[in-house]
């Protein structure tokens, strides 16, 4: 009784910090929570004379489609790969731009290199794919020095392996000084004493990198790596509805476009879009719990726990 005593008085004493979460509880639920009633179209022939409940149930019919559709599969294939890549490309370079940072001396050159780096996060993907197709087209700035140079012209955004090197390289241009922010905070947390202590020892400066800096960030990163594992399935619509053209569709349709493509573009089928969301979704949280799991077994640090505490 008086512990429960005491967690009313807790909550009585933070009230004006709940009430600040009221306007974002009613977000979550009137635009996360209530549109999850749509999931049932996935398993519903969706007619809209008949409306959502009024339509016939097909159970499983759709995710069936979803695996004997050759461009489906495609799209799940290239959003697996694409996203992949991401982890091999972009995953690390935020890291390694806030270790550079932090490693300068002067703090206005630091600001500095830190706004220019940060700026492009603050550009729409309409923007920089014009941007990117102003340089890199076959009549683009890039082509054109190409061509001077008596060179054939370079074919980046109609080859499928070039056009998913771009996408690598824009998605890092915009992003990584944005994404290092948060390292650069855990660094500036790290006590100074433990560099200071080390430069005593005789650790170089790379050492001390390695051994305090990238130590302290660990934690950062095993939580920044399974929210990455967990969104695998989103490869990044924007950048790709932006960029993408016929010539590359094979190589450049992920789910998310795919989606698009058959409910806006095409016949629309509610039923198989909500179908192959709903697939995306499952994998998401389904690799979220393995790359939690794995990188609590691997090192310590988990973003949720799963079963009961330990008393």
């Amino acid at each position: 009784m008086e512990k429960k005593k005491g967690i009313w008085r807790d909550i009585f004493r933070s009230r004006y910090l709940y009430l600040m979460l009221i306007p974002f509880l009613f977000w979550l639920i009137v635009f996360n929570y209530i549109p999850m009633g749509g999931i049932i179209l996935a398993f519903k022939d969706y007619k809209a004379k008949l409306g959502i409940l009024g339509s016939p149930w097909v159970g499983l019919k759709h995710f069936q489609r979803m695996f004997v559709t050759p461009d489906a599969v495609k799209a799940i294939l290239n959003t697996f790969e694409i996203s992949f890549g991401r982890i091999i490309w972009e995953f690390p370079m935020p890291i390694l731009l806030a270790i550079m940072i932090t490693e300068m001396a002067g703090t206005k050159l630091k600001k500095l290199y830190q706004t220019i780096f940060t700026f492009p996060h603050f550009l729409s993907w309409v923007v920089v794919s014009s941007i990117v197709t102003a340089f890199f087209s076959s009549s683009g700035v890039v082509n054109m020095a190409v061509s001077s140079l008596g060179l054939e012209k370079i074919p980046f955004l109609t080859d499928g392996k070039l056009f998913r090197a771009l996408l690598y390289a824009t998605e890092n241009w915009k992003e990584i000084g944005w994404s290092a922010i948060i390292y650069m905070a855990t660094i500036t947390s790290i006590d100074p004493t433990l560099y200071e202590a080390a430069s005593i020892d005789g650790a170089s400066r790379i050492k001390q990198i390695w051994h305090i800096t990238l130590s302290g960030l660990k934690p950062t990163i095993a939580i920044m790596f399974i929210l990455k594992i967990g969104s695998i399935m989103n490869a990044g619509f924007d950048q790709i509805f932006n960029m993408r053209n016929d010539v590359i569709k094979a190589t450049s349709q992920i789910i998310d476009t795919y989606i698009y493509d058959i409910t806006f573009q095409a016949t629309p089928n509610f039923g198989f879009s909500a179908a192959v969301g709903l697939f995306k979704g499952v994998i998401n949280f389904v690799l979220l719990t393995i790359a939690n799991q794995v990188v609590g077994v691997l090192t310590g640090e988990k973003m949720f726990s799963i079963g009961k505490r330990k008393p």
